[in-house]
């Protein structure tokens, strides 16, 4: 089986499972052993946030010492993305042998007609590799929703996180705060230790701390006022915690959210779990190395260009937060494309005021929305619209339209920003 095979495999399964239900996936991993019974597990799950704040706990724990899988989703360039052992891809030679492990018998149970999801499969060949690297602890951030996402097949973690929570994938999770955070909370399990990032709708926050009541559940709501921002540039950002200085490459007011999450989530680890090489050290070094493709990530150049995966109205709000704090009084032009399942008008209307011009153009998967349907969108908001059939022309035109002293910002999806990205030659700031 070569690496190319393994993702025509994977690719092919379903991307949601006919009945939803995490039993086939529980066999599955009986018939490999477990492999999750043999980890420990930090759980992070959120409408957006959680793969920022993932990716800042599995730094803060690898720079402390520990052997820290870090399990992700979706991918923005390469699908190994999704698998990382202390801040580093798995190879791949390692992604076939561990798929020559775990997707035979699960094509035997698919063809016996048990269903299973693509996510499910990405999830079992996740914890195969990890238990078989034999991580310390593992930060797996959820895909969907929390109860019912394939994540959730672990046992109790040492610590739940729930990042921010507001309105995505409704059509599946509910139309209420109250449904969307009930589901997001069924990564509580009886006994865990759960925090809270700050900031929270109180209707979302309602269901969290009742939930965590419910299954006797230790809750650490995280106090933003503990971080301070000292400064900002469009290099990063530098702040205070506790007295202790620390560095971040990542820019805007919802990341300063997601570390004050992080770094609770490592205060608990450290006071309840035995964490104790946990360091303040550690904790800035970490953080420091951070970086996160498609958050706000500024590439050099006349005019920049900004890469960003918001998808979703409460993105668009914290993108829109983001330009007019940073690229104030330039053209800005949007390059954008969006799957039409989201709640694209709202979207646009957030973001709408801020721009001078936008270019759409198609994107690679089958629930994208049809740039011209998605232009009328923009039109409405009486911005300046084109099309391109690529996002390699759409990139040529919007930095045409923005001119050298404006910036062309890629918004609306990641699966767009995965094929933006490569096409970017400039260094990041």
């Amino acid at each position: 089986m070569t690496y190319e095979e393994v993702l025509q495999q994977i690719h092919a399964l379903h991307r949601f499972k006919k009945v939803p239900g995490l039993a086939h996936l529980r066999t599955l991993l009986h018939t490999l052993g477990d492999p999750q019974d043999y980890l420990r597990f930090v759980h992070v799950a959120g409408t957006n946030g959680k793969g920022s704040t993932s990716t800042m706990i599995a730094a803060m724990l690898q720079h402390s010492g520990f052997r820290t899988g870090l399990f992700t989703s979706p991918f923005v360039v390469d699908f190994r993305e999704r698998f990382q052992l202390n801040g580093r891809m798995i190879p791949r030679k390692e992604l076939v042998r561990t798929a020559q492990a775990v997707l035979p018998p699960l094509m035997e149970m698919e063809h016996r007609g048990e269903d299973f999801s693509e996510f499910e499969a990405v999830t079992a060949l996740g914890l195969y590799w990890f238990a078989q690297k034999k991580c310390d602890v593992v930060v797996l951030e959820v895909g969907l929703g929390g109860r019912l996402d394939a994540t959730n097949v672990i046992a109790a973690p040492l610590c739940a996180v729930i990042t921010h929570i507001s309105y995505d994938h409704t059509e599946i999770l509910g139309s209420t705060l109250t449904e969307i955070a009930g589901e997001k909370c069924g990564i509580l399990k009886e006994g865990c230790d759960v925090v809270c990032a700050p900031g929270q709708d109180p209707e979302a926050l309602a269901v969290i701390r009742r939930t965590a009541k419910e299954r006797h559940c230790r809750l650490t709501e995280a106090d933003a006022s503990l971080l301070h921002v000292t400064a900002e540039t469009l290099s990063g950002t530098a702040m205070q915690y506790r007295g202790q200085p620390l560095q971040m490459r990542l820019l805007g007011d919802y990341q300063v959210v997601n570390a004050s999450s992080a770094l609770a989530c490592m205060e608990v680890l450290h006071q309840y779990h035995g964490f104790s090489g946990i360091s303040a050290k550690g904790c800035a070094d970490g953080l420091a190395a951070v970086r996160m493709p498609a958050r706000f990530e500024i590439f050099s150049g006349s005019p920049l260009t900004v890469v960003d995966g918001a998808h979703n109205p409460d993105g668009a709000q914290a993108l829109a937060a983001c330009l007019r704090r940073y690229l104030p009084n330039r053209r800005l032009v949007a390059l954008s494309g969006m799957c039409a399942d989201k709640d694209t008008a709202q979207f646009v209307r957030t973001l709408a005021p801020l721009f001078f011009g936008a270019v759409m153009v198609p994107l690679q998967n089958p629930r994208g929305m049809r740039p011209r349907e998605l232009a009328s969108l923009w039109q409405r908001e009486r911005v300046l619209t084109q099309m391109a059939s690529s996002p390699c022309t759409g990139l040529e035109l919007a930095r045409q339209l923005a001119g050298p002293d404006g910036a062309v910002i890629m918004c609306g999806s990641l699966y767009l920003a995965g094929e933006v990205r490569p096409l970017l030659t400039g260094p990041l700031l």
